[in-house]
């Protein structure tokens, strides 16, 4: 049985559950945007994808720095060898991408001539000169990295769902957030 001592904090909870909702609704404005014509609507779903990344950007930034001062949970005992490596890898790898991604979407956008203005009001500096070449060939890294991020978190969710309903251990409970005990005497 798992007590609240081997789950992770709450900070790092919270940080992990919104940066699951922004990467939900920034690939969810993405396919929408590529799809429309060029449009007001499309343009301001460019600039609310922009805005989920830059925040993404920052959430990870203060992710990294609280899972420095504060280590993981350990993983239970039983596990394998083979299956600590390749958590390991796999968030290693989550953690680059969540850098990574915003990053290629700044530096594309920078190259294609459109400037970051967060929420609309605090202007980006651009990383790079417009150079259209540029531009496309950062698309394609960025559209890359998407897809690879989409596949490592496919991976981290089915590694969690196998760990609850076929190790039954408590890897997934230690990053669900804690609900209060029900007293006895409440109804059920």
């Amino acid at each position: 049985m798992t007590t609240h001592s081997d789950g992770y904090s709450a900070p790092a909870k919270l940080g992990h559950w919104l940066i699951a909702l922004l990467l939900i609704a920034s690939y969810s404005i993405a396919w929408t945007m590529v799809d429309l014509r060029m449009s007001p609507t499309r343009l301001r779903l460019f600039n609310y994808h922009k805005w989920v990344g830059v925040t993404i950007f920052a959430l990870a930034v203060l992710r990294l720095l609280w899972r420095l001062l504060q280590r993981p949970p350990p993983l239970p005992a039983a596990m394998p060898p083979w299956e600590r490596q390749a958590a390991a890898i796999v968030h290693r790898l989550l953690y680059l991408l969540l850098f990574a991604l915003p990053l290629s979407g700044w530096l594309m956008s920078s190259a294609k001539g459109f400037q970051t203005v967060y929420f609309g009001r605090w202007p980006i500096p651009d990383a790079i000169g417009k150079n259209a070449a540029l531009g496309a060939a950062l698309t394609s890294v960025h559209v890359a990295l998407t897809w690879l991020l989409l596949a490592l978190v496919a991976t981290h969710v089915l590694a969690a769902l196998k760990h609850q309903f076929v190790d039954r251990d408590a890897v997934l409970r230690r990053m669900l957030p804690r609900l209060p005990r029900r007293h006895s005497s409440e109804p059920s």
